[in-house]
């Protein structure tokens, strides 16, 4: 149903065109919008009115016409009774009954994504609503999805819904109090470059306009609708799996998580095996910070000795001390690439336990 406000400004605009006020009164008689302020409203007329068969009448010196909702009354329009105000009278309504036909497709396209996304539909129910709301069926889409640190955060929603634009075939809905979901519609010739210079602005417009920070992960771009749901779905691991092991970045892409993905869908007791048979009863998140740092470095600068040094401002031989502690404590040489790997790979599955440690508090 249309607010007030959006009714008192219709006419309102109407008025200053026209010079005719008018006013609309709601089922139970109470006045929605009002620009006459001398036409006096009587309930008991009003209700004989919508219970007529009559569209308009002239009552008591009014002009009353009714204003329909599909096939049921939703408001009466009451203007002065001439000629000249009946045509007016006549654009107003259908003026009013435009605009509850359009918030009820916005309305309702809001409905419709947010079941899309969470699987609610059938697919016969997905091309059936989607024609009836002139939704595209075969354009490539791809989801982003925004999380901002605090609830109900709506400035980061309403700026999102300025940036992004129904009329192009964009969507912007809200999840749950923390997640905003953009179902980006995609042209011939962009590719997962332009999905992340998008996230990218996101991340950067709110930054400095609304003082948010936020983090954005986005899908595979689909070419049917009834794959925007898996696209959400891929987002939405994407964010998970970005918090654990890749906590520094701002935009995540799920075609980007590598092994990370591998290790958040491996169930937790073979998790913990796998570092109980590396490490034994001494963990990884045991190390000393020095050591973890080192391990960091020698990874990042892909096992060379004297950059690692360098970039550590270190010697060269204080590092290759501090691997050697490392292999008699743990019994993986990071210099033999399988070593190293396992290394890397014993970490991230750290952080993803710790991850799930803290979740459950």
């Amino acid at each position: 149903m249309l607010s007030a406000g959006v009714i008192q400004t219709s006419i309102e605009d109407l008025k200053s065109i026209t010079k005719v006020g008018l006013v609309v009164v709601s089922e139970s008689g109470a006045i929605m919008a009002d620009t006459s302020g001398k036409i006096q409203i009587d309930e008991g007329r009003i209700e004989e009115f919508i219970a007529s068969p009559a569209d308009s009448q002239a009552v008591a010196g009014h002009l009353y016409l009714k204003i329909f909702d599909e096939d049921e009354v939703a408001y009466v329009l009451v203007c002065e009774d001439s000629n000249e105000d009946y045509t007016i009278a006549k654009i107003a309504v259908s003026q009013i009954q435009n605009l509850i036909i359009a918030y009820k497709e916005r309305f309702d396209k809001n409905n419709f994504f947010q079941n899309l996304i969470l699987d609610n539909l059938l697919l016969v129910d997905i091309y059936n609503r989607a024609k009836k709301l002139h939704i595209d069926i075969d354009v490539s889409r791809v989801v982003c999805l925004v999380e901002t640190r605090y609830d109900k955060d709506n400035g980061a929603l309403e700026m999102l819904k300025s940036l992004f634009s129904s009329q192009v075939g964009d969507f912007v809905t809200a999840v749950d109090e923390k997640s905003i979901i953009i179902i980006k519609r995609m042209e011939k010739d962009q590719s997962y470059q332009s999905v992340e210079e998008v996230c990218r602005t996101i991340v950067d417009m709110i930054n400095a306009e609304a003082m948010i920070k936020v983090k954005v992960a986005y899908g595979n771009i689909v070419n049917e609708l009834k794959d925007v749901s898996k696209s959400y779905k891929e987002a939405k691991m994407a964010l998970d799996v970005g918090k654990i092991f890749y906590a520094d970045k701002d935009v995540i892409s799920y075609g980007t998580l590598g092994i990370g993905r591998l290790i958040y869908q491996l169930p937790v007791s073979l998790c913990q095996m796998f570092i109980e048979e590396i490490f034994g009863q001494k963990m990884p998140d045991n190390l000393d910070e020095e050591t973890i740092s080192t391990i960091n470095a020698f990874l990042e600068n892909n096992l060379n000795v004297s950059e690692t040094a360098r970039k550590l401002f270190v010697h060269r031989n204080t590092l290759l001390y501090r691997l050697e502690k490392l292999q008699k404590s743990s019994g993986l040489d990071i210099r033999v690439f399988d070593d190293a790997l396992t290394l890397k790979i014993a970490l991230m599955v750290v952080s993803y336990l710790k991850y799930l440690e803290n979740m459950e508090y």
